[in-house]
């Protein structure tokens, strides 16, 4: 008799294929639900191989947000090709509403977890608005605006006014249509920038 091959993972697909069971726990149970115990029952593989790959539960969650940000900017990368500005704005929104949507429990559960949460999880959410307001920054002048630092201030609480939005359109039980949600993100920047660009 002939023993089947075992095929081995390299360490870079195991971390992934565990961090990738990570995400997909999340859409019925909380951060904090799980555990090492409760990845590697699932992957099948042993509690001590998990912490190979990642020193405790907090830094394997901390892989599992950065996965899920990851992910989301590479979807929501801007089509520059457009010509019209409000039109490459909306097609980046339109594919970040429709991720979080996709991934609408991962999305709240990692968000809300991160306020309070430990200081590397609360960075990796600064640097994902972070990278979404830098983008919105490279193409204000095609609004009329110049990034000043009130206009960058604006901009960043933009952010924080799409993501609650969102959020409430995600977890609320109102019958609002994913166009008019898209009408409410898109239009109110430049009505932001625009009012911080005249404050100035």
């Amino acid at each position: 008799m002939t023993q089947a091959k075992r095929t081995r993972m390299s360490p870079e697909a195991r971390r992934e294929q565990l961090i990738e069971h990570g995400m997909s726990m999340l859409a019925d149970r909380t951060l904090d639900q799980v555990t090492i115990d409760a990845i590697a029952e699932s992957v099948g593989v042993s509690r001590a191989l998990l912490f190979h790959y990642f020193e405790s539960k907090q830094d394997f969650h901390v892989a599992i947000a950065r996965e899920q940000s990851r992910q989301m900017l590479a979807c929501t990368e801007p089509d520059l090709t457009l010509a019209d500005p409000m039109l490459i704005l909306r097609g980046s929104m339109s594919a970040f509403v429709e991720y979080v949507s996709e991934h609408r429990h991962v999305y709240v559960t990692l968000l809300r977890g991160a306020i309070g949460a430990d200081p590397a999880m609360q960075e990796v959410f600064e640097e994902t608005r972070s990278v979404m307001a830098e983008r919105v920054l490279a193409q204000a002048w095609t609004l009329d605006l110049r990034p000043t630092p009130l206009v960058r201030i604006a901009v960043d609480g933009w952010m924080a006014f799409v993501e609650e939005v969102t959020v409430a359109w995600l977890t609320g039980d109102d019958d609002i249509e994913r166009e008019h949600l898209l009408d409410l993100i898109t239009s109110s920047l430049p009505l932001l920038g625009g009012a911080a660009a005249a404050s100035e």
